[in-house]
């Protein structure tokens, strides 16, 4: 029987990875966003009031959460179209921190305090959710959908003049992104039992952009690998006491230096399915 020890981390990878597959969803077309964990914050906020306060189930409160916060990234992604590179990745920070601030101070959910109160959830119920997200996006990495995020990530201009919407499909992009990051908010805040806004500050954001950069950002499994490895590896290394934390780092740099478009990418799994062919 598996430790409670491990079952903790293996849920905070399973969580890691929604995180991480938000983030991969906007960077196939081209946009980086450094505010995922605002929308998180609103999955974990919303879904814990329908279930404590409204006796909503749990699956439901999950469903109705990513609609709510999938309708803000939609709103939140018209204005981001203005924005491209650093500039972008500014405008998402500003809303995380928006976000979290207002959960500060917002008495009706505990502000500071926290809120409470919510029922845990097994290993299974959130690598259900988990597993299948990641193969949702397995499936789309092979469809007519992401061909055009993809030709939008390429050359937007291009693909405009062939006739593609390149709004409809970077705003569909942060909407589809914002739902997923609520999903992982609500698993997040059931598994815990307990949030507070500190749970969902930049430090979060930025958990989940270096998960996709050492996974790999051209493929989705690329996610779950570095959700694993942030969350296995320091664990590991705590007989390294108050070293463990710099040889981790060290050991990251070494691995971007090594693979640069991280552990996988497209040309490896190419790779290995010429190997098996022939």
């Amino acid at each position: 029987m598996m430790s409670t020890y491990y079952a903790g981390l293996l849920a905070d990878v399973g969580i890691l990875l929604l995180g991480a597959l938000s983030v991969y969803i906007i960077l196939a077309t081209g946009q980086l966003s450094l505010g995922n964990a605002g929308f998180m914050g609103i999955g974990a906020y919303l879904t814990s009031y329908l279930t404590v306060t409204m006796g909503v189930p749990l699956t439901l409160a999950l469903v109705i959460a990513a609609a709510a916060s999938g309708a803000i990234g939609v709103i939140i992604g018209f204005p981001a179209l203005r924005l491209r590179g650093i500039y972008l990745a500014m405008a998402t920070l500003g809303f995380g921190e928006m976000v979290r601030s207002f959960f500060l101070n917002f008495d009706a959910m505990g502000g500071a305090g926290g809120f409470h109160g919510m029922r845990h959830v097994s290993l299974g119920y959130i690598w259900t959710w988990a597993a299948a997200i990641l193969l949702l996006v397995a499936i789309l990495e092979h469809s007519q959908i992401w061909l055009e995020l993809r030709a939008v990530r390429d050359d937007e201009t291009a693909a405009a003049l062939v006739g593609l919407d390149t709004t409809t499909i970077k705003v569909g992009a942060f909407g589809f992104a914002a739902a997923v990051a609520a999903i992982a908010g609500g698993l997040f805040a059931h598994h815990h039992v307990y949030i507070e806004p500190g749970n969902f500050s930049f430090e979060r954001s930025i958990d989940f952009v270096l998960a996709v950069i050492l996974g790999g950002s051209t493929v989705g499994a690329g996610a779950l690998v570095g959700a694993l490895l942030l969350v296995m590896l320091p664990e590991h290394l705590r007989f390294l006491a108050d070293w463990r934390f710099a040889v981790f780092g060290g050991l990251l740099i070494a691995m971007l230096l090594v693979r640069r478009q991280g552990i996988l990418d497209r040309s490896l799994f190419r790779f290995f399915e010429f190997r098996r062919s022939a």
